[in-house]
């Protein structure tokens, strides 16, 4: 089984990496400043009101717009936003310790260059005009060197941040070592928790049910490039990869080692196999999704829509089909003898009702 090409460049070899997400907590941690989601965007630039409420709740920085106010005092505290660079927008990122304040990584600078999703469940993603970056009279949304300013720190920061995890998974580095020194089954637990707390609570079930149980827009992964099903996918491509040993590398050449495969394989060949047929449907339910959305037919967004029978079923499919494989994982556990592993749960899998409340 060979690892399936991929798409040059843009969030393809990220998405495969999620999967080291949970089990680690070096990466759990910086995972929060290159992917935090969802967040509300209105903390960083203009927004549509009619879409996006006037209301902060008790967010007080909801409605912030630092790209057009070079001062802001909010809730007692006063930010000197008249220099937008890495320093500033770093100091923004949970302001108030509120996760939806997300300031930098991937999700902020998806919305600095699509803008709003305006379409709810209809055709269409983030339009946002190259003018809004445009020097002079050109220049739309106000604010056009500061919004450039702020893309490009952003920009920044997530290189650095990317290339913090990158020497810390080499071959001196501290994730590395987290896994491979000290006890075996240690390492083994955070590969498990790793696959089963991703495949579970936070895709099947935060990434994926959630939205789908709403039927609301707000609640995919990339709402505003509709990139979700590229998201989803290679999530699940990233999970395979571990779990065979194989990755294959933008440049076409394949990273291959041992996997897990082979220790289960040794130990219950049945469950192994059982585990391969377990990743399979879910990339298989995966590239249903993103054929139809790579089609241009329909969006993951729009699949998500109320009464959209079809979307709605290609959906619901993935998340049968990552919770399935979560039950091979939760064998797999037993099988190598490994106690106390907890995977991440979800509101939205574990307790429906309480989505509602």
């Amino acid at each position: 089984m060979k690892p399936r090409k991929q798409p040059g460049g843009q969030r393809a070899p990220y998405q495969q990496s999620e999967v080291y997400r949970f089990g680690n907590v070096l990466v759990d941690e910086w995972e929060g400043k290159v992917n935090a989601w969802p967040l509300d965007e209105g903390l960083i630039d203009y927004v549509e009101a009619s879409i996006y409420g006037e209301g902060g709740g008790e967010n007080l920085f909801r409605n912030a717009n630092v790209i057009a106010n070079p001062s802001l005092s909010i809730g007692g505290k006063d930010v000197d936003a008249s220099k937008i660079d890495e320093t500033l927008i770093r100091a923004l990122h949970e302001i108030d310790e509120v996760e939806a304040n997300v300031a930098t990584g991937y999700h902020a600078i998806e919305f600095l260059l699509w803008g709003q999703d305006l379409n709810g469940t209809n055709a269409g993603a983030g339009a946002r005009p190259w003018t809004d970056f445009a020097a002079g009279e050109a220049c739309t949304g106000g604010n056009c060197d500061r919004r450039g300013d702020y893309l490009t720190a952003a920009i920044r920061l997530l290189i650095s941040d990317l290339e913090e995890m990158t020497a810390d998974w080499g071959p001196d580095g501290a994730a590395r070592a987290g896994v491979m020194e000290g006890n075996p089954e240690q390492g083994l637990a955070k590969i498990l928790i790793g696959m089963g707390s991703l495949s579970y609570g936070e895709m099947a079930g935060e990434r994926i049910k959630l939205g789908l149980m709403l039927h609301d827009p707000e609640e995919e992964h990339d709402c505003f490039s509709d990139n979700t099903h590229n998201s989803h996918f290679y999530d699940v491509l990233g999970m395979r990869n571990v779990y065979i040993g194989a990755y294959r590398r933008i440049d076409g050449r394949i990273v291959q080692g041992p996997g897990l495969s082979d220790l289960i394989g040794a130990k219950d060949p049945a469950l192994d196999r059982e585990m391969r047929a377990g990743l399979e449907a879910s990339l298989n339910a995966a590239g249903l999704i993103k054929a139809e959305a790579d089609s241009g037919v329909m969006a993951y967004d729009q699949m998500l829509g109320e009464g959209n029978e079809l979307g709605n079923s290609l959906i619901q499919s993935l998340v049968d089909a990552l919770v399935g494989q979560t039950k091979s994982i939760e064998r797999m556990v037993a099988a190598l003898s490994i106690a106390g592993l907890e995977f991440e749960g979800s509101d939205s899998l574990d307790a429906p009702d309480r989505v509602f409340e």
